[in-house]
């Protein structure tokens, strides 16, 4: 009988991190103490709160509870503890490699403006990765919430910065809302700026939301991107340009995409071909960290430790990692499957 290795000790890339919902519950807690904050019952701990966010009230609800949760962001002090104990909780699952999600304008207000708080954003990512040993870059993301010319402006900025830790531009948010191509130009800026295509698509909405990012935002990745399953020309279009859908199980359940995580297509994106890397997205609402991701690939997936270490594989190449940490984490890989 095959011996179960321990998933905390498989090098593997982190990819679809959200910064505020990368918290710790605890820190959460203290922080609001601290400014006085009055958290609703769904965010002080215990269990993990019940989010149905198929529908337009649900999704309201979780983008109250994630904006509580970021007004108790207001300094630079508590910008570098948050990426800190994100990039503590990482090392402690096994990625060698994270890239954070982050839309600045969120935290401007509090930190002085778009151009101060993004500069506090990535001193804190060189710090945390100096004091961690974890490699850490940021993906700036647009709001599709927002107006598109507010993303123009995002992509242009985060080009000025792909030389001190921006490595990608993303999109987030309700992909119901608006069309990816009203993105389209900010998108250009950013791909004619070097950096990484990896908007939302394929969680709330369906197939045609993942196609829209490959035809109209040239992605490169895709966050989420699970509903492709439902396409099996879609499907090949992936795996044929080895698109890298960023999957975060748990979050699909909680948010009520499906309703367990058997349901999730794990199995159906992987024998297609599609390249995966699993995601933690928001732990601080959602419950599980990174090493959890890959249990329930197991568990729920029946995932094996070779496929287990394909996976962890599969999100190293489609990450934005210098060869040389590819290199080392690839051979870690290698190393875990070869203890069995």
């Amino acid at each position: 009988m095959e011996r179960v290795r321990d998933v905390r000790g498989l090098p593997k890339a982190h990819l679809h991190l959200h910064f505020t919902g990368s918290m710790r519950p605890s820190t959460l807690l203290e922080l609001a103490d601290k400014y006085g904050v009055h958290l609703p019952e769904a965010l002080k701990g215990g269990e993990p709160p019940r989010l149905r966010a198929t529908d337009e009230r649900g999704w309201f609800r979780f983008q109250r509870l994630y904006d509580i949760a970021r007004s108790c962001l207001r300094s630079p002090e508590d910008i570098q503890r948050l990426v800190r104990e994100a990039a503590e909780e990482d090392v402690r699952d096994g990625s060698g490699w994270l890239e954070i999600q982050v839309d600045p304008t969120s935290y401007a207000p509090r930190l002085g403006g778009l151009i101060p708080a993004l500069e506090i954003i990535l001193d804190a990512v060189r710090a945390a990765s100096r004091d961690t040993g974890l490699g850490i870059r940021v993906l700036v993301a647009a709001n599709r919430m927002k107006h598109p010319l507010d993303a123009r402006t995002l992509a242009r900025l985060a080009v000025r910065y792909a030389d001190h830790g921006v490595i990608g531009f993303g999109l987030s948010n309700d992909e119901r809302r608006g069309f990816a191509r009203d993105f389209d130009r900010a998108f250009a800026i950013a791909r004619e700026g070097g950096l990484l295509a990896a908007p939302h698509g394929g969680e709330l909405s369906g197939p045609s939301s993942v196609r829209d990012c490959l035809d109209d935002l040239h992605a490169s990745r895709v966050g989420h991107g699970v509903r492709a399953a439902e396409d099996p020309a879609l499907l090949r279009r992936l795996a044929e340009r080895g698109v890298t859908c960023e999957v975060c199980p748990a979050s699909n359940v909680a948010l009520g995409v499906y309703e367990k995580p058997e349901d999730v297509p794990l199995r159906t994106l992987y024998d297609a071909g599609v390249p995966m890397a699993l995601g933690a997205d928001d732990p601080l609402l959602f419950g599980s960290r990174l090493a959890e991701q890959y249990e329930i690939a197991r568990a729920a997936h029946g995932f094996s430790d070779a496929e287990l270490a394909e996976l962890a594989r599969q999100s190293i190449e489609g990450s934005r990692a210098p060869e040389g940490v590819r290199r080392e984490l690839l051979a870690g890989v290698a190393a875990w499957l070869g203890e069995g």
